[in-house]
């Protein structure tokens, strides 16, 4: 099946992949909290009304109120005045669109681009990931404090040293992340269609329920078995299919 190419203003991508490496660029090229330039500035304005058209998620009133200017006797026009490169958790970039009236509002160009249907179940699994990423993170770190030789630690997989952002912490199979959510979903009869979330700006959403999110954490520890592996590596390769422990698994330590 031919791929139909992905049309953003006046540029013609012909994958994803193409259009999501144009706007990692983007990002990339600035500092913590510069704004973009002109030429940059009218590529995101043309990312947002490529989001806003026909995405019908939650979040997309936000987006769509900044992109309207008409007027009337009640209400003064809002719009975007700057959009420029904020930290979000864990030391991460992303863009942010600062509004007229209001407060910023960070979005992800992946999700734009991906126009992702929104579902109870996937914003689940989402926040799950969200509960553990200071965990991953943590494992991430002491594996390269403990490994680590001239600012580059082994992947586990392949041996090759590289530098820190270059690896991920990977589930091992057949415990992937999202194995282990379906059965914490299953053990503990959730209904993700009740679930209640908090959500802050340049925070990563989470569980309102701090037992819930406690829960999950706890489960993850337990049945998680952890590798520190190459971002492009194909973690779904046979050899990574045992489920008998290695003795070079990592596992979270608090």
């Amino acid at each position: 099946m031919k791929r139909r190419p992905i049309i953003i203003g006046n540029k013609n991508f012909g994958t994803k992949k193409a259009a999501k490496e144009f706007y990692s660029t983007i990002l990339n090229s600035y500092n913590f909290g510069q704004s973009l330039s002109e030429e940059h500035y009218y590529d995101l304005l043309d990312l947002v009304e490529y989001y806003r058209s026909g995405n019908k998620d939650t979040n997309e009133h936000k987006v769509k109120q900044l992109t309207e200017n008409d007027k009337n006797q009640n209400q003064e026009a809002i719009f975007i005045k700057d959009i420029r490169v904020a930290r979000y958790e864990f030391n991460t970039r992303c863009f942010e669109l600062v509004p007229s009236i209001g407060e910023p509002i960070i979005i992800s160009y992946r999700v734009f681009i991906d126009k992702p249907k929104v579902n109870n179940k996937a914003v689940f699994s989402k926040v799950c990931r969200n509960t553990i990423q200071a965990d991953l993170v943590s494992v991430k770190q002491a594996y390269f404090k403990d490994k680590a030789k001239d600012s580059m630690a082994p992947c586990q997989e392949s041996k090759k040293y590289l530098k820190y952002e270059d690896l991920v912490v990977d589930h091992r199979q057949p415990n992937t992340l999202s194995v282990i959510i379906d059965r914490f979903i299953e053990l503990h009869n959730i209904d993700v269609e009740r679930i209640e979330y908090n959500s802050q700006p340049k925070k990563l959403t989470e569980f309102k329920d701090l037992n819930l999110i406690n829960k999950f954490r706890e489960y993850h520890k337990e049945k998680a078995l952890l590798r520190v592996v190459e971002k492009k590596l194909n973690s779904s390769r046979s050899g990574l299919a045992r489920l008998k422990p290695m003795k070079d698994d990592l596992k979270i330590s608090n």
